[in-house]
């Protein structure tokens, strides 16, 4: 059974009980709306995921104050992630020949380090020369957090579009916290970046 991580009824009055994953998938509909658009239908799960999980449970009710609801907010709002997916899609069809618009199982690129590390590098080096170039840019996600999730979640969309492989996207999201390390010396306040970093030995 696939279960949220927030309680499974409801702690007080009129108040909404956790949503289990299945669910909250089902809920989202845009690979049904968006069927030729496989990006847009990606970064609706994600604003949605990030609001609910991210923002509500885990910003208002576990951590509290601003910190969680700016994280969350950024991966939503601005097109910011928007314009770093969309380079991925770009970049993935120009090199791979993905056919990111119609989907199917023979464009697929096949999932090894190489190819991950190739299509990371490209989107994560863009969207951090963007953070550079325009002072605003890095204004709006003033935190280190947001911008290594934003940029994660692009890099991660990248690799698990081209590739049809979930893990793929995974081992990509934390190459890019890696590489965003490297470059930037830390990415959040404190430690922060401990959750950031935890996942690269476990996937692919």
């Amino acid at each position: 059974w696939q279960t949220s991580c927030p309680p499974a009824v409801p702690v007080a009055l009129n108040e909404p009980g956790g949503i289990k994953f299945g669910h909250f998938a089902d809920m989202i509909q845009g690979d049904r709306k968006y069927p030729h658009d496989s990006a847009r239908a990606s970064l609706e799960v994600v604003g949605a995921g990030t609001m609910l999980f991210d923002q509500i449970w885990l910003g208002s009710y576990m951590s509290g104050g601003v910190g969680f609801t700016q994280y969350a907010t950024a991966a939503y709002t601005d097109n910011i992630l928007d314009e770093y997916t969309y380079y991925g899609m770009d970049y993935i069809k120009q090199k791979y020949k993905v056919d990111w618009q119609n989907p199917n199982e023979k464009d697929k690129v096949k999932p090894t380090q190489e190819i991950v590390n190739d299509m990371c590098t490209e989107v994560c080096l863009n969207a951090m020369e963007q953070y550079e170039q325009f002072p605003t840019l890095m204004e709006d996600h003033f935190g280190g957090s947001q911008r290594a999730g934003v940029m994660a979640a692009a890099c991660g969309l990248t690799a698990s579009i081209a590739t049809g492989y979930s893990n793929a996207g995974l081992n990509s999201w934390y190459l890019c916290m890696l590489m965003h390390k490297e470059g930037w010396s830390r990415l959040g306040f404190f430690g922060y970046d401990l959750q950031d970093q935890c996942g690269s030995a476990n996937s692919l």
